[in-house]
């Protein structure tokens, strides 16, 4: 059984976080192939020009909110959404423990369906942690990042992977660790993390997608930015990590200001 959160798509001004419904269940962050696509880049880089921001998220249980003290309020997503402008219409598909693969048949089409000018992508943690096949997920990012630029108009932010080998989890071999993980050392699972993390940055650069670099997402010096779980992101680590997302959706004008 996994949890989901999702905010319908209404408006960002009339008590969207009432709306929004979680299911707490595996406790995890967050396959098939199609050919690249030759369509143009979505243009990330390109000031919107439209005044309602249709925004949406696909994600796991960061998306949710697993870890924080407030869920509704201080996960990284609705923080997100408290910032958008008047008017903006939101819809949060995070689904708790879900891994890319499947996302593809779960997320995926709603995504698509709502037409968004706007989305965030948080969908490697529990790829990783299981210690998926890489190729595999390459193939699925493809696909997914190839139906959103042929599908849609939307300004796409995608996180990579911090530091795992800092989560306490991890350390600890305390998350129900793929069998690549247990005993690896520090040095290997950075290694690990720098395979995978060049895998999303090549796919983003090639679809037009922004990334959002969580390696600089300190987790040794600040400590209070993971939950008690030693897996997911606190309140404060969630604010961080929203911001993070903020800075680049600001820097490439991808909502509009006012």
């Amino acid at each position: 059984m996994d949890g989901r959160s999702r905010v319908r798509l209404t408006s960002a001004s009339s008590g969207i976080f009432v709306a929004l419904v979680l299911m707490l269940g595996v406790v995890g962050c967050g396959s098939a192939s199609t050919p690249r696509s030759t369509t143009t880049p979505t243009p990330t880089s390109s000031p919107v020009s439209r005044s309602t921001v249709s925004y949406v998220a696909l994600g796991a249980s960061d998306a949710v909110g697993i870890g924080a003290t407030n869920p509704l309020t201080q996960a990284y997503v609705p923080i997100l959404i408290s910032r958008l402008p008047r008017g903006s219409r939101v819809l949060n598909l995070g689904i708790s423990g879900i891994e890319l693969g499947s996302a593809l048949q779960r997320e995926l089409p709603e995504a698509i369906a709502a037409r968004p000018t706007l989305m965030t992508i948080w969908l490697v943690a529990n790829d990783f942690k299981d210690c998926a096949s890489l190729s595999q997920y390459r193939t699925d990012l493809e696909t997914l990042l190839a139906q959103l630029q042929a599908q849609t108009h939307a300004a796409i932010f995608m996180a990579n992977l911090p530091d795992m080998s800092q989560l306490p989890a991890i350390r600890q071999q305390s998350v129900g660790l793929g069998a690549c993980l247990i005993g690896a050392s520090t040095q290997q699972i950075r290694a690990m993390v720098a395979q995978w993390n060049a895998v999303i940055a090549q796919a983003a650069q090639r679809h037009g997608v922004v990334l959002v670099d969580l390696t600089p997402f300190d987790i040794a010096a600040h400590p209070e930015y993971i939950a008690g779980d030693g897996f997911h992101p606190s309140s404060a680590g969630y604010l961080q990590l929203a911001n993070l997302f903020w800075a680049d959706i600001t820097v490439r004008k991808a909502v509009p200001t006012p």
